[in-house]
């Protein structure tokens, strides 16, 4: 008997210690970014490669040819294995670089690709391989964000993460702020962003959370967000707002600008399940007007 319990104790102790090192390494292994230059490297492969060195990641470097960023998603997709073709053959200085780049600063495995379809393709194929997607929003003109980047986020499902114009500098995670209003798309941001938001030491989640008109008819309740960060060791400062939908975007970028938040993590949204490929209001602004990389999901 006191073998048993003995035993029990040491595997509740195994558990414990297990359960602190997942929680003390994030977990964010398979990051892929869509990259615009090799020389100098594109802001998002340096990125995606600082993130794979602090969660102990593997990055995929993923160049869109410059023909191909202005292109909607119009053509058949192509299968997994044309995106990830060994193109050592084809661009053999761009490869073997990227390899000894990501290794000099930490990542893990690493792979280089060149996609030969559109960026929503690309996204959608190469996402689903992946944890999260690093992409610059300069990658296509500023008339055209909204239709090409939003037709992949909302098609690819995947988290991204949005760089804004010019962006080259590294991401800081010691001050994110989460935009969470109850929506599904604001849980899936706040879910997936966790490995990301256990590196914070200052997490404020903007609550704006819009019931809907017959509450007392909600077949479940659902987690309250700051207990359940809580639960994940992280220790957020609630900031309750009450705006109109179309001041949304506004007030979160303020509220990020005025905690100097490194990373901004929230929903993506559509005005509309028939037509996807229309941002909503918030993310519509927030994109449009960001100066802060934006963790983003629908």
């Amino acid at each position: 008997m006191l073998a048993h319990e003995l035993r029990g104790k040491s595997i509740a102790r195994t558990h414990a210690a297990d359960a602190k090192a997942r929680m003390a390494e994030p977990q964010m292994h398979d990051i892929l970014a869509l990259a615009t230059s090799t020389g100098p490297w594109s802001a998002s492969l340096v990125t995606a490669i600082d993130i794979a060195s602090r969660c102990n990641g593997n990055v995929t470097g993923c160049y869109v040819p410059g023909s191909l960023r202005q292109q909607r998603a119009y053509e058949t997709d192509p299968t997994i294995m044309s995106l990830l073709t060994d193109i050592d053959y084809e661009m053999p200085d761009e490869s073997a670089a990227f390899r000894d780049f990501a290794k000099r600063y930490g990542a893990g495995h690493s792979t280089w690709a060149v996609t030969r379809t559109a960026i929503a393709p690309t996204m959608r194929k190469l996402g689903a391989w992946h944890d999260v997607i690093i992409i610059e929003r300069d990658i296509v003109d500023e008339e055209r964000v909204f239709d090409i980047l939003g037709e992949g986020m909302l098609s690819s499902r995947t988290p991204c993460i949005v760089l804004p114009p010019h962006w080259d500098g590294a991401v800081s995670f010691e001050r994110i702020v989460i935009a969470w209003n109850g929506t599904y798309e604001s849980t899936r941001a706040l879910h997936s962003a966790l490995p990301l938001i256990q590196l914070a030491k200052h997490v404020t989640l903007i609550n704006g959370e819009m019931r809907p008109p017959y509450g007392d008819q909600v077949s479940v309740t659902e987690p309250d967000p700051i207990t359940y960060l809580a639960h994940h060791g992280i220790a957020a400062k609630p900031h309750f707002i009450r705006v109109a939908a179309d001041e949304a975007g506004k007030t979160i970028l303020n509220k990020a600008r005025e905690t100097q938040a490194g990373l901004l993590v929230m929903g993506a949204y559509s005005h509309s399940r028939i037509r996807e490929r229309v941002l909503g209001g918030a993310t519509r602004y927030v994109l449009a007007n960001a100066d802060l990389p934006i963790f983003m999901q629908h």
